[in-house]
């Protein structure tokens, strides 16, 4: 792989992302309704707000009530659901002012059926040996897009621009990114930086892709990890994906760690169904390993729901956010610790043994003398006793969750409850 050739803006090295599923957040569904939501997650930590798809649904093909987010009709106007472009802009302008950025997601691969384009270019998608518009993937409400077509490609990027002049977002999250040629994405990064430096992420895992993109997904840890809990692997498996991911990735590739997302939520379960008791740590392991970490709409409550997809599904929010603090804890420690900084060759990570290392998973995060130790018992055991058998670890910390000193000179004892963590600050 080549070396990247787009250096990230200075802020995602320390940031996190908050998915936003605009449709179920709020009763209402909208722009101006989500608004109201921002002060509270600007106090929480949140960095970057990111919008699943805000672009109008097609009707053609439509599944279920009001269809996918990721059946596009127009990509320069929104879906009237949600308001116009104008309050959008607002939105943001709002979101700048408390100190976020913004991002959009962006599908690139595909349209859905009754597209504009489909009447004013439909020489811009593929079509099967009937001349019919179709989706190799077999998604029957989508049809897909023609990248050998470069009228098409222009208006594409054009497109994109439109949300970066019109709307002054800070960046873009691209679906499937890996389905869109990486020529394309590199052409649409070099032309859009020039309006303004963006934030770059693909939900892909092709280490390729780095030459365009800031930051990737972490799928297959996420897949392993739940294989971890039903006893399908251990900790040495996951430690063997971690380590394909340090010799695959370049190091300065930033991987965004995540336990729920719209998919896995919808399709797949909560993080609850996933990981059960071992969720929070989990949540742990994504605020302070090497990367960005990424919640979604409703982990603060916490969302105990599947969201329905296609249909209007509310947030059962209850005017208490039970993991707000822990929450903010930990994303406030990734936004200001050295140490955590992501795709930063000065900040080191080092996995640690103990004396139990069938179940305690231990790491320390490194910057110069700035330390974050995090110890995470991946068990149902109940009072695992361990003592950390490495050097790296002396001195004084305090519990970055309570604040009380830790002694860690010498090899100390430590224990660990059931699925519990801990987090430590070197002092």
């Amino acid at each position: 792989m080549e070396q990247d050739q787009f250096k990230p803006v200075d802020w995602s090295y320390s940031t996190n992302i908050y998915e936003v599923n605009l449709r179920q957040y709020t009763r209402e569904g909208n722009f101006k309704a989500f608004t109201r939501e921002m002060p509270r997650l600007r106090k929480m930590g949140v960095e970057v707000l990111w919008f699943m798809p805000i672009t109008p649904i097609a009707t053609e093909k439509r599944k279920g009530t009001l269809g996918s987010y990721y059946a596009c009709s127009d990509y320069t106007s929104t879906n009237p659901e949600y308001g116009t472009v104008a309050d959008f802009k607002a939105l943001v302008e709002e979101a700048h002012q408390l100190g976020f950025k913004v991002i959009i997601d962006w599908v690139a691969n595909h349209t859905g059926w009754g597209h504009t384009w489909t009447r004013t270019h439909p020489d811009y998608f593929k079509k099967n040996e009937k001349g019919e518009f179709y989706d190799r993937n077999g998604w029957d409400d989508v049809i897909d897009l023609d990248y050998s077509n470069p009228n098409m490609r222009s208006d594409m990027i054009e497109a994109m621009r439109f949300w970066v002049k019109e709307c002054d977002i800070d960046g873009f999250r691209c679906d499937m990114a890996m389905l869109v040629p990486l020529d394309f994405w590199k052409t649409a990064r070099s032309s859009l930086d020039k309006e303004k430096k963006l934030f770059w992420l693909a939900e892909c895992e092709e280490a390729n892709y780095h030459e365009a993109f800031d930051a990737t997904y972490t799928w297959e840890w996420m897949h392993k990890t739940a294989d971890y809990y039903k006893k399908k692997t251990t900790i040495a498996g996951l430690d063997s994906l971690l380590d394909k991911y340090e010799t695959s990735f370049l190091p300065s590739s930033f991987r965004t760690f995540f336990t729920s997302n719209h998919d896995e939520n919808s399709w797949n379960g909560t993080e609850y169904e996933k990981y059960g008791d071992m969720a929070r740590s989990l949540a742990v392991f994504s605020c302070t390993w090497n990367g960005i970490p990424m919640l979604y709409s409703g982990q603060e409550l916490p969302n105990k729901k599947r969201l329905k997809f296609f249909e209007k599904d509310p947030i059962e929010w209850n005017g208490t956010y039970a993991l707000e603090g822990f929450y903010r804890t930990l994303l406030t420690l990734h936004k200001t610790h050295p140490a955590l900084r992501a795709g930063d060759p000065a900040a080191r990570t080092y996995r640690l043994k103990t004396s139990a290392n069938d179940r305690i998973f231990a790491f320390l995060r490194k910057n110069g003398d700035a330390e974050v130790l995090v110890l995470l018992n991946l068990s149902p055991e109940d009072g695992v006793n361990f003592t950390i058998q490495d050097d790296l670890v002396k001195g004084q910390y305090r519990n970055a969750f309570g604040d009380s000193p830790q002694d860690f000179s010498g090899h100390m004892n430590y224990r660990l409850g059931a699925w519990d963590f801990r987090v430590f600050v070197k002092k």
